[in-house]
């Protein structure tokens, strides 16, 4: 790193201090904080979408995979995350924002209180929130060891860097902070991107042709559609998760149809979040798949990426790469700051001290501003304890992918009519069940990945249907009508 280097990425810290304090003038109660008052128009939150299903960890765990197991990592992740949403955007999101304007929720578990019953709406709010501590952690460790590569400073100094700063903005300006750092940082993200794009190829002194030339000074395996243990099994397990999880069931997702306008504004976000992920991976990750022709034999296969960047880039575009990796882990974890502290302000709190439903609007404002200061601490604590839990892909994959299901399924199965039958019983049953899955698959070490990442989500689907259709659920018109609402076809 240069002077100009530092000069590019104070730059970016200067941006997003402008972006909070511009957003705070736009947040005059909750409702603005956690869902931007509802006005959120399909490209923003399009963008947002995109921008909030990764992090820095594509650069650093996504990059040692990339570096070891080639194209195979487009496939079961970039294709599976962009079919899932998609599907996301047909089915679900639109049910979102319907809940909205019809209820007038402020956070992805606010309707389960009236869907279910308060047991499950708990349990569901504070497993969640546990489980977002390790996987924000996760992201924040990710960036550290960017830093690390790039400045050499301290794992432990990078996270605080990092948690500092989205601590910061994200807890002065809300959702309206967080969405338009989204759409800074894919702009500064695409220029960053198509650049390093761009250097790799001429490095590679093919041209255009490199694009297709590069896999045959590879191993042959890396140009594998599938690669063990990234197997058409762990492929489909990955796809299951993703369509649960980017409907809404990783909350700050939600969030982005939440607050979207109308449902079909919230169609129209899905739909092009989904397109950005079938096309821009393609540019982001060709870097990575170069990565072992320019150093081969990595011991550590993670850093493949930032050190193709300081090798290859020219001084102040290397600050602006890092400001683009700064920026994508960021938005992520500012955006699950923003929607956690929803949950425990809105649906948490209220229920443990009763008293705080009588606050007034600026006061659930204050509370809500604390809330997201105290959850951000929390997962830079945990980012710094996070070789214990299996380092960066640990946390994020084998942690809280596994944990996405048993929480997951009940919420999004929840706002579908035909499953209407499936009451609290089963919500609880697949909760409890999806958390023993996991549990097995962690204390028995012989289990695949793709049947530790997915045996959760299966059980606590298969629970789910099970005991909705076995076991008779007294039924509700209130739950009736809600889920008649949100079937209906106008916005």
């Amino acid at each position: 790193m240069q002077l100009i280097d530092w000069i590019v990425l104070s730059m970016y810290f200067l941006v997003l201090v402008a972006i909070g304090l511009n957003a705070f003038r736009k947040v005059k109660n909750s409702a603005d904080f956690f869902t931007a008052g509802g006005k959120l128009p399909w490209w923003l939150s399009g963008v947002s979408h995109h921008v909030s299903g990764y992090s820095g960890a594509v650069f650093v765990a996504y990059a040692g995979i990339a570096y070891t197991n080639g194209f195979s990592l487009y496939i079961w992740w970039a294709c599976g995350v962009g079919l899932a949403t998609l599907l996301a955007a047909l089915w679900i999101a639109p049910r979102w924002a319907k809940l909205r304007i019809k209820t007038g929720i402020q956070s992805p578990t606010e309707y389960l209180l009236a869907r279910y019953n308060l047991t499950t709406q708990q349990i569901i709010a504070w497993s969640g929130a546990i489980i977002k501590v390790f996987d924000v952690g996760g992201k924040l460790a990710a960036i550290a060891v960017l830093l690390n590569i790039f400045t050499g400073s301290s794992l432990t100094l990078g996270i605080l860097m990092a948690g500092g700063v989205s601590l910061l903005y994200i807890t002065i300006g809300g959702l309206w902070a967080d969405v338009w750092n989204d759409f800074a940082q894919f702009v500064i993200q695409l220029f960053a991107g198509i650049t390093m794009f761009v250097m790799i190829l001429m490095k590679l002194g093919d041209g255009v042709s490199g694009i297709f030339t590069l896999w045959d000074r590879l191993p042959e395996t890396n140009s594998h559609l599938f690669n063990d243990p990234y197997t058409p099994t762990f492929a489909l397990g990955m796809l299951f998760i993703n369509f649960f999880s980017y409907s809404g069931g990783t909350w700050n997702l939600a969030t982005r149809f939440i607050s979207s306008s109308s449902g079909s504004e919230a169609r129209k976000a899905g739909i092009l979040s989904s397109i950005l992920y079938f096309i821009w991976p393609l540019f982001l990750l060709f870097p990575m798949f170069a990565a072992p022709i320019f150093f081969k034999d990595l011991a550590d296969p993670t850093l493949s990426y930032g050190m193709m960047a300081i090798k290859f880039l020219p001084v102040g575009l290397l600050g602006l790469v890092l400001a683009s990796m700064f920026a994508n882990t960021l938005s992520m974890t500012a955006s699950d700051s923003n929607t956690v502290s929803a949950v425990i302000t809105r649906d948490i709190l209220p229920v443990v001290f009763h008293r705080i439903r009588k606050f007034t609007p600026k006061r659930t404002l204050v509370l809500a501003r604390l809330t997201t200061f105290s959850f951000t601490v929390l997962t830079i604590i945990a980012a710094i304890n996070s070789r214990h839990f299996g380092g960066v892909f640990g946390l994020i994959v084998s942690w809280f992918a596994s944990l996405l299901g048993p929480i997951a399924i009940p919420m999004i199965l929840g706002l579908l009519p035909m499953f209407k039958r499936c009451g609290s019983k089963a919500a609880l049953v697949s909760i409890f069940g999806g958390l023993l899955a996991f549990a097995i698959t962690k204390i028995i070490p012989d289990f695949s990945l793709a049947t530790e990442v997915a045996a959760p989500m299966l059980t606590s689907l298969i629970l789910y249907i099970l005991t909705g259709y076995l076991i008779k659920n007294q039924e509700s018109v209130e739950v009736n009508t809600l889920l008649a609402s949100l079937n209906e076809k106008a916005n």
